[in-house]
């Protein structure tokens, strides 16, 4: 399995094509391109196929991702854990949008969207766990 060429600087953050993609490998695991590109065209934008192999291609020089080429179809991997990838990319908005304040982003998030009723027990449940361990 081919590895990353430079290890992965903790501090890069994926462009948004770059992270459509991961969003893809997350969700359905190892894929290869023509996979990949197939899928960003039903679900999100029309994308042609060479695009999508040099931007994963380069994903892999960047260490998002990891590509296996032992068999004659290239199977590209998430180098990148979903949970961290999102959590420094939350880190980054909170920081650069609300001061650093994570009740500021909540209070936007509910005052800007509808809550179903499901969503508004779910935020109780986790604010009680919160609460909880304090």
């Amino acid at each position: 399995m081919k590895t990353a060429k430079k290890e992965k600087d903790h501090n890069q953050e994926p462009t948004k094509s770059e992270l459509e993609i991961l969003q893809v490998l997350w969700r359905f695991g190892p894929s290869t391109a023509r996979f990949v590109n197939d899928h960003l065209n039903k679900e999100k934008r029309e994308v042609i196929y060479m695009s999508t192999l040099k931007l994963m291609q380069i994903m892999v020089e960047k260490g998002f991702l990891t590509k296996d080429e032992s068999q004659m179809r290239h199977i590209y991997r998430a180098a990148v854990e979903e949970g961290k990838t999102k959590g420094f990319l939350l880190d980054k908005v909170v920081d650069n949008l609300f001061n650093g304040s994570a009740g500021n982003l909540m209070m936007q998030l509910l005052g800007n969207k509808k809550l179903s009723p499901q969503d508004m027990e779910e935020f109780k449940e986790l604010i009680k766990k919160i609460d909880q361990q304090d």
